[in-house]
């Protein structure tokens, strides 16, 4: 399989490529999990995969419940559908305790005080909620637990890992925790944890196939063997790829392994030019970076922010900012004149979807 026809294949399941998505829920549903701790970033990674939908949009969606933001994944803030938090936080969670604990302590919150902390949260939110982080930190300080340089964060934290709050809805420029027993109602039947995995990998692969399970791992932060897990149980329903019969060979050097839904319908062709947003999807789910970002290694700084950049022909190709409602660009390179055309068209569309235009 030729490098380039990978990579289009996973263009198509990112949605870049295809029909466009009709609403923020399609786009979620398809991709399981967006990276949510940059609030831009987040709302911005629907925009290219869907049309005529808008920032407003998301929030709209956040705060109708059907949307929300919690840690999950690899212990990063994700975007998911209600539908799905339910069965992916009890799954990806537990991992994540030992190091918010590790962290709390760092912080100079002992276990008795986080315990706190969480209680405060969970009567505030019961009583008064949601409630933005400001609001939460009166409280949580207010019972005489630390507060300080990161400790908020990780109380909060914690809070959610114990599937006690979320990320609900959108509150001016703050966006709330909420209890989730209020905000979500009820919980639905529960996953046993083999069906859950097998949902992960299934969700996975729709919306970042072709992968390995080293891929699978790395994105959901379990153990290499609960990805083989997750494929096996719905090995039905794979096939190697490329597929047999494909007019592509997998070369000497292609990854190793790689599957795909069989009942999948990839597209072979490069997305047209986009601004991608900070943290931007197809930056994840794949062990290497190396086919979309090449040799531009700034587009990740060394502290680990991924800034947002410009796609052309399926590679890196520049930088850009958004300031006072103007988009600056960092090129890598001379662009022709038709592709610059398109660059400029599609940064009148950041500007249209973040109501800016």
């Amino acid at each position: 399989m030729s490098p380039a026809g990978l990579e289009a294949a996973r263009f198509s399941a990112q949605l870049l490529t295809g029909p466009p998505a009709r609403s923020v829920i399609e786009v979620t549903r398809q991709l399981l999990a967006v990276q949510g701790q940059d609030p831009r970033g987040a709302r911005l990674a629907i925009r290219p995969r869907s049309a005529g939908l808008t920032a407003a949009d998301v929030d709209a969606a956040l705060t109708d419940r059907l949307l929300l933001i919690s840690w999950l994944n690899r212990g990063t803030l994700h975007l998911v559908t209600a539908e799905d938090y339910w069965w992916l936080h009890p799954l990806v969670t537990p991992p994540l305790r030992t190091g918010n604990a590790r962290r709390l302590a760092q912080e100079g919150v002992s276990p008795a005080a986080a315990d706190t902390a969480v209680a405060v949260i969970e009567g505030a939110l019961a009583s008064d909620g949601p409630l933005t982080r400001p609001q939460l930190r009166e409280r949580i300080a207010a019972a005489g637990v630390p507060v300080a340089g990161q400790a908020l964060v990780h109380e909060l934290m914690l809070a959610c890992l114990r599937g006690i709050a979320v990320r609900g809805p959108v509150s001016g420029r703050e966006h709330a925790y909420a209890l989730v027993r209020d905000w979500l109602g009820p919980p639905p039947r529960a996953l046993d944890r083999e069906a859950a995995l097998a949902e992960l990998a299934r969700r996975f692969l729709a919306g970042h196939g072709p992968a390995t399970e080293r891929d699978l791992a790395k994105w959901s932060g379990l153990p290499l063997r609960d990805a083989r897990s997750g494929l096996s149980a719905i090995s039905a329903e794979l096939l190697s790829w490329p597929p047999q019969g494909s007019a592509d060979t997998k070369s000497p050097d292609a990854e190793p392994d790689l599957v795909d839904l069989a009942a999948a319908r990839r597209g072979s062709e490069l997305p047209p030019p986009r601004l991608l947003g900070a943290y931007d999807p197809v930056l994840h789910g794949w062990i290497s970076r190396e086919p979309v970002l090449g040799e531009h290694r700034e587009v990740i700084t060394v502290n680990g922010l991924f800034r947002p950049f410009l796609l052309v022909g399926g590679r890196a190709a520049g930088l850009w900012s958004l300031s006072g409602g103007v988009i600056a660009e960092q090129r890598f390179g001379d662009l022709p004149a038709d592709v610059a055309a398109a660059v400029a068209a599609d940064a009148a569309d950041v500007r249209r979807f973040l109501a800016l235009a």
